[in-house]
């Protein structure tokens, strides 16, 4: 297959009824896990990384946007499904827009501390210059409450006016909304208010989105997915996995570090990172619908 126009793959997933899954990566081990779970289960898929982490001023090594725009699109290209590739949640608009030309065909820009009126104009220019390069632009409207420790944010719920009035102020082609979904959801499940969700539907015929598909418990995000949901978000728990994953391990008394990196054998950290992400993946595809819509 090859990088599929998000707004096809969006059109295709409301009319049958499913979500295509946006599993974040953040490594080429992790990007390679979520493409082998898509292929296994016949899934399209978006992959992509995070703008906020890339981007983020205080980052020991300034990272290059070309080499990630690079990668996941031959990651892509490569692929036996069909893929988008999102670069997510920037505040930075200078990033966002040199995601445009970088080969992500999904920008994001999210920055909750903005005002509504500046948030709302800075996603119409950006909205301009997206779709003059074949780019879709997902924004977001309300704001998640967040379970990362040390966290105070208590998030916003987005209401179905200024959700419509964003809409037809930026020519967006993706509406991410906060009803009960919660960020870095580390514990137990949440469930959404579904009676927000359907309004907001009513107010903007987009495909919608759910950041925080970690914590979403399963009959919600089936019935969110029936009121109009056709991208869910996941990435907490992903990392979560891998991590544990790794530890586990390092804990091996293994002498010869070419079998820990770089031989591609059972102990290998990089065949154990793509192996987890990969069964953790498959985990949410049932849940989401797409298993066979490739």
């Amino acid at each position: 297959m090859s990088l599929e126009p998000i707004p096809e793959m969006m059109a295709a997933a409301r009319r049958h009824g499913y979500a295509i899954g946006y599993f974040e990566s953040w490594s080429i081990d992790s990007l390679c896990g979520v493409i082998d779970a898509a292929e296994a289960s016949h899934s399209p898929v978006i992959i992509g990384f995070n703008g906020e982490f890339l981007s983020h001023p205080r980052r020991v090594v300034a990272e290059r946007i070309s080499l990630y725009g690079a990668l996941g699109r031959a990651a892509a290209e490569a692929s036996g499904v069909p893929c988008g590739f999102i670069f997510n949640e920037c505040a930075q608009d200078d990033w966002t827009k040199a995601a445009v030309t970088a080969g992500f065909n999904l920008v994001m820009p999210a920055d909750a501390a903005a005002p509504l009126d500046e948030y709302t104009s800075r996603v119409a220019d950006i909205a301009a210059l997206a779709h003059r390069n074949n780019v879709a632009v997902e924004a977001e409207i309300g704001e998640l409450p967040s379970e990362a420790p040390g966290s105070s944010h208590a998030g916003a719920a987005t209401e179905a006016a200024e959700a419509k009035a964003l809409v037809e102020k930026t020519g967006i082609d993706l509406l991410a909304v906060s009803v009960g979904n919660v960020h870095i959801s580390l514990t137990g499940k949440h469930h959404l208010d579904l009676e927000r969700l359907a309004a907001i539907q009513q107010a903007v015929d987009l495909p919608l989105v759910l950041h925080g598909g970690t914590g979403i418990s399963a009959d919600s995000l089936q019935k969110a997915i029936a009121l109009g949901v056709a991208k869910v978000n996941f990435g907490s728990y992903l990392k979560q996995r891998y991590l544990a994953a790794l530890r586990k391990a390092l804990a091996l008394d293994e002498p010869n570090p070419h079998a820990l990196l770089g031989l591609g054998g059972e102990h290998d950290l990089l065949v154990v990172g793509r192996d987890t992400v990969r069964e953790a993946v498959l985990e949410r595809m049932p849940v989401l619908g797409s298993t066979g819509r490739a």
